[in-house]
């Protein structure tokens, strides 16, 4: 790399690591007053954790030896102390997508969880499922070579729709049912402290996911990062629109957490499809993207599970239509715009082997969490505010008289 890539991969790096703090106003913002720093300190925590192990073992597990193989040696360089100054940067990169798709899990079982045990689930995650997927999506794994295995297309995740969003969504979904329901469940109960925060935590996310979905052009000699800004700029653009009209039109008010949602819905379906729709397309998944997701995060008040912060109607649903459309309108292989159903054969394939591995993991784990040392907090300490309980703090330590 020359020192202008090496310069990007950098600001890309930084970009991503700003968007952890993000996710914690985003999700700091959408809970009560007296979970707020509950809830932020688990985006804090993976920040830590998940960091350290990143150095330690998991770059070395994210990429295989050969298509079979389930994960690299997490000792072939432990501590990475024999790396070169490119594959630093390039690790360290890594690391910032490592971190993150453990801090959205967090979402799904806001109010309740005890902080332990989050970090204890969290490394353990991170070690038998992100680091794995990553190397099956982008180390040499078998879904980088699925379409070659099949004779098909290969598979198409630029930046991240398999191995961080619906990874993340799917384990999310495992610790929604594995926690349960929060003490009052029904709709309309958990209402948003702080709606500036969450303003301002999207906000941080649209501004960093431009190094999320550019940032890896430094190891392409940045040959399509314009391509990837403007879908990146135009589908999030797009969702907005999409899941405010929904929700005037389901409920009658366009609401500033609605487009914040909307924003995040379309930052993850554009996420895999960044490089290989055109800006047109990506508007379309955007709309499409902002509207669905709009409707999605309704499931669990109907099928009964309580994911707090919609990391599943969000996540998990954005990140399997934007995996999917591209097999319908990646550029010249989707099945409208010059390919066939091989695309679309070879994305749900990686979509639902990748959702299926990390929901049963993260499903184990949670439970056997849980039955041994709990993951959860008591009730009673669930209705006081679990900030004091937890962590010894408040989020609004305000005067008294």
């Amino acid at each position: 790399m020359d020192t202008g890539e090496l310069s990007w991969a950098i600001t890309a790096t930084a970009l991503v690591l700003f968007m952890t703090p993000g996710v914690a106003l985003f999700y700091g913002g959408l809970v009560k007053a007296k979970s707020v720093v509950s809830m932020m300190m688990m985006s804090f925590g993976s920040l830590a954790l998940i960091g350290v192990l990143w150095v330690l073992y998991g770059y070395n597990m994210s990429a295989v030896a050969g298509v079979g193989d389930f994960a690299g040696n997490p000792f072939s360089d432990f501590g990475l102390g024999s790396a070169d100054n490119e594959t630093l940067v390039g690790a360290t990169y890594g690391a910032t997508f490592a971190i993150i798709t453990v801090a959205l899990i967090s979402g799904a079982i806001a109010d309740r969880a005890k902080f332990g045990s989050w970090m204890i689930f969290a490394g353990l995650w991170a070690t038998l499922v992100y680091f794995p997927v990553a190397a099956w999506v982008w180390g040499g794994g078998w879904i980088l070579n699925l379409g070659e295995t099949l004779g098909l297309p290969g598979v198409i995740d630029y930046a991240g729709g398999t191995a961080v969003h619906i990874n993340a969504g799917a384990a999310a979904l495992a610790l929604a049912l594995v926690l349960g329901r929060r003490v009052v469940f029904q709709k309309g109960a958990h209402k948003p402290h702080n709606v500036p925060l969450v303003l301002l935590g999207a906000s941080i996310l649209w501004f960093g996911w431009f190094g999320f979905n550019a940032g890896a052009e430094f190891a392409n000699g940045l040959e399509g990062v314009g391509l990837i800004a403007i879908n990146t700029l135009g589908a999030t653009a797009a969702a907005t629109l999409g899941w405010l009209v929904v929700e005037k039109l389901k409920d009658g008010k366009a609401t500033a957490v609605g487009a914040a949602s909307g924003a995040v819905a379309g930052l993850v379906a554009i996420t895999p499809a960044c490089a290989n729709l055109t800006p047109g397309w990506a508007i379309v998944l955007g709309i499409l993207a902002g509207a669905v997701c709009a409707l999605a995060v309704e499931m669990k008040f109907k099928l009964g599970f309580d994911d707090s912060l919609d990391v599943v109607g969000i996540h998990l649903v954005g990140g399997i239509i934007g995996t999917l459309y591209l097999g319908f309108f990646a550029t010249g292989t989707g099945l409208f715009t010059g390919g066939n159903l091989g695309q679309l054969a070879v994305q749900a394939i990686a979509a639902f082997g990748v959702l299926v591995y990390s929901f049963l993991i993260a499903l184990v784990l949670g439970f056997t969490i849980e039955k041994t040392i709990g993951f959860r907090v008591k009730n009673e300490d669930e209705v006081a505010g679990i900030d004091t309980v937890v962590h010894g703090e408040e989020g609004y330590a305000l005067d008294r008289v």
